[in-house]
């Protein structure tokens, strides 16, 4: 049987990627939507202005399917550790352990705490605490990128530990496994991608409903919010990612030469390979399109400083070049078509077109998914790269799995993929449902108004064009 020539540990590689890719989705978008939500009540509590308030239940609804989903799918890991990786968890669990019941007492309760007053207190409490309870749903959503973040950056750059007679990682230093090497740079990094994830969606429903009705001013307003965020996020994220590629090649050196394809080391400059081939077998990169002694000049910030390969790392200790190659493509080219973007609804706001241009629409609409397909890629790139060890350096993939046989875990893989694609494929439809209806506003004298929550957001909008002033022959070529 297939099966059984497949080793039980790659199956169980297979299930873990599988579920926390599922996982990770839904937390990628509640991050960033739980902070719009925020503002979005601020801008009301502040202005009056119904445009927002209409925007907050529009998107609290979404929110809260995404948050119910996120907390559903990651439940199944917890139960991972104990089923497939009871090694790992038995020798990093005086580590992982406790930071993952902070995120428990701190982030979890913070959240569901709140929530309930967030979904349904909206008209039985005052204003006041119920936008504390949406600020600490917020902030919970925060924390729990922090505790994760942190557990899993240990993992990448260990520090602060011993270990014990039993091999166990010990703690001995809480604050060195807290705020590990790699931590702050990939808390800053994943939390960035969240919001530009969030603000791809937002985007993308805004530009769906203004190619129907341009005049449609919740579209305008969460359109126009949305492109301000991937203008300003974008280069940041592009910033973000390039300092923590830095420090990767500072502690994770075989990560970075597997995203570069350096099979061989470059004394006089590293060229930069945009295209290849990777050749685990000869150890070779193929039908290379590269740029010369650029990697040397974005990694060292010389041309010609000089970049070790993989023929400096012991073949038993290469990531899967392969995938690492390919996914961190995934990931720069989809930030470059963010930032192309992000910079385009900046010149359509500059030139009075950011509601009126269909081509920048579209591209939105197409945007939409982008952000989930980058953090996947990024994800996989990470996790793909630190192999082969689940604590890099200190405890290999195949020493952390349980004994378990290989027929019992593709059949729970089975199982996992037949559930999850059934539940979630149900819950993501719903979701795009309730983005298929367009925002509606139901305020007096908006019509003759209709600018000024632009405005007092700090938005100079375009002049719009309703659509009973469209001419026959427009109305026409926008259908």
């Amino acid at each position: 049987m297939i099966v059984e020539d497949v080793s039980a540990v790659v199956l169980a590689r297979a299930q873990f990627a599988f579920t926390v890719s599922f996982h990770f989705i839904f937390p990628a978008f509640s991050i960033g939507l739980a902070s719009y939500l925020a503002v979005l009540e601020a801008l009301w509590l502040r202005t009056g202005r119904a445009v927002y308030l209409a925007l907050f239940k529009y998107w609290l609804k979404i929110f809260a399917l995404a948050f119910a989903m996120g907390v559903v799918s990651g439940i199944v890991l917890s139960y991972e550790f104990g089923t497939n990786w009871s090694v790992f968890a038995e020798k990093a669990g005086p580590v992982i352990g406790p930071l993952m019941a902070y995120e428990v007492m701190t982030a979890f309760f913070l959240e569901a705490g709140f929530l309930g007053v967030m979904l349904f207190g909206l008209d039985r409490v005052g204003k006041g605490l119920h936008f504390a309870a949406t600020l600490a749903v917020a902030v919970g959503t925060f924390l729990s990128a922090f505790w994760i973040l942190s557990a899993n950056s240990w993992m990448q750059t260990p520090t602060g530990f011993a270990v014990n007679a039993q091999g166990q990682f010990v703690p001995v230093d809480w604050l060195r496994i807290i705020f590990n090497p790699s931590f702050p740079y990939r808390l800053v990094h994943t939390v960035l991608a969240a919001y530009l994830t969030t603000a791809l969606v937002v985007g993308a429903v805004g530009a769906w409903h203004l190619l129907r009705d341009r005049g449609n001013h919740g579209a305008r307003v969460m359109f126009a919010m949305a492109m301000g965020m991937v203008a300003a996020t974008a280069p940041l994220q592009i910033l973000a990612g390039d300092a923590h590629g830095l420090n990767t090649l500072e502690h994770q050196p075989a990560k970075i030469m597997a995203v570069e394809g350096h099979f061989e080391s470059h004394p006089h400059g590293a060229p930069l390979a945009l295209f290849g081939l990777p050749n685990m077998r000869e150890g070779r990169l193929d039908a290379a399109v590269s740029i010369p002694k650029a990697s040397s000049l974005i990694l060292k910030h010389d041309l010609n400083a000089p970049l070790a390969g993989l023929d400096t790392v012991p073949r038993e200790n290469w990531p899967p070049v392969p995938i690492v190659f390919w996914s961190f493509r995934i990931m720069v080219g989809l930030g470059v078509l963010m930032l192309t973007l992000g910079g385009l609804g900046l010149l359509a706001r500059l030139r009075g077109r950011l509601y009126d241009w269909r081509l920048l629409h579209r591209f939105a609409v197409a945007m939409g998914p982008a952000g989930f397909v980058a953090v996947i890629a990024g994800w996989v790139t990470t996790e793909v790269g630190r192999q082969p060890f689940t604590v890099y350096g200190q405890l290999r993939t195949v020493h952390s799995a349980a004994p378990l046989d290989a027929p019992a875990v593709a059949a729970s893989l089975l199982a996992f993929v037949l559930v999850y694609f059934a539940v979630f494929g149900a819950g993501g439809g719903y979701i795009l449902k309730l983005m298929g209806h367009a925002p509606r506003i139901d305020e007096p004298g908006l019509e003759e108004g209709a600018d000024r929550p632009l405005r007092t957001a700090g938005i100079t909008p375009a002049p719009a064009t309703h659509p009973d002033q469209t001419l026959p022959a427009k109305k026409e070529q926008d259908r």
